[in-house]
């Protein structure tokens, strides 16, 4: 019980989309970790206009559209993979034993 004043709230478990009960929660937290990694690289890069990204990335506007509007869910992990190879960023794939306790997937960007 909350003492008054108190705010309840529920820890997360650092994928929003499992919290929320989503069964593909793990290959939607992967996406929308490619994706906010493609938006911050265009955005470094300046690439704010949409005929920009559709030439570097070799996409259709409608595409476009999706990725800028982060409709990362929109793309497999192997085609948000392609945009950054595009990017010239290295995509390294590892797969090891999990440990117990550890998450089933980790994204980590260097």
């Amino acid at each position: 019980m909350k003492k008054k004043g108190q705010i309840e709230f529920e820890e997360s478990s650092g994928n929003v989309f499992a919290d929320l009960g989503r069964k593909d929660a793990d290959e939607l937290f992967l996406r929308a970790r490619l994706g906010a990694q493609i938006l911050h690289i265009l955005q470094d890069r300046g690439l704010s206009k949409q005929k920009d990204v559709q030439e570097v990335l070799d996409i259709g506007q409608a595409e476009v559209s999706k990725l800028l509007n982060a409709r990362f869910h929109r793309f497999s992990e192997g085609r948000l993979m392609s945009f950054l190879n595009k990017l010239d960023q290295k995509v390294t794939i590892k797969v090891s034993p999990r440990r117990r306790g550890e998450k089933p997937q980790e994204v980590v960007f260097a």
